[in-house]
């Protein structure tokens, strides 16, 4: 029973490092963009066509859900470096 209670703690702490490093990788980021809901474009697509391209906002969502996605490998390659070097995330210190 120790042992489950073990691993679920180290589940825990790794999940806040990993939340911890996308936090600090997403801060560093001058234009992350956010994605267009779009939902206009779906419901009613008469009046919008003119303003909107839907095949645009799907193209510009996909590019920033790549860019989430790189960040997120990025901080679990991160972490796994900090887990290697048995670093101390909140001091930079060895262990």
């Amino acid at each position: 029973m120790n042992l489950k209670k073990n691993e679920t703690e180290e589940h825990l702490g790794r999940r806040s490092r990993l939340h911890e490093i996308l936090i600090a990788l997403i801060n560093q980021q001058k234009d992350l963009e956010l994605m267009d809901e779009g939902i206009e474009v779906f419901q009613n697509p008469i009046n919008y066509s003119e303003k909107y391209d839907s095949s645009k906002i799907i193209e510009r969502n996909q590019r920033i859900i790549k860019k989430y996605q790189s960040l997120v490998r990025s901080a679990i390659a991160l972490d796994a470096l900090l887990e290697s070097e048995q670093y101390e995330i909140s001091d930079g210190r060895f262990s």
